[in-house]
């Protein structure tokens, strides 16, 4: 169970890092200071991205509590 909890760790730092990469699109973005639809369209790639960061994020942590459940 110590690989799993392993796993669950490497998942969630990959989650948290994909967060912080798209913090820094955002802000990219908004220091280019677009147009209000290009702006927008780049914002909802991001969000797309931000939700598959949470979701890695999240199978991560459930491996972890999993893991410690079971040693």
């Amino acid at each position: 169970m110590e690989m799993l909890i392993w796993i669950g760790s490497a998942l969630t730092l990959l989650g948290v890092l994909g967060l912080l990469w798209c913090i820094k699109l955002v802000m990219g973005i908004k220091k280019r200071a677009l147009p209000e639809a290009e702006a927008r369209a780049g914002l909802q790639r991001v969000v797309a991205l931000n939700m598959g960061a949470l979701a890695v994020s999240g199978i991560g942590l459930m491996l972890v509590v999993v893991g410690v459940i079971l040693a």
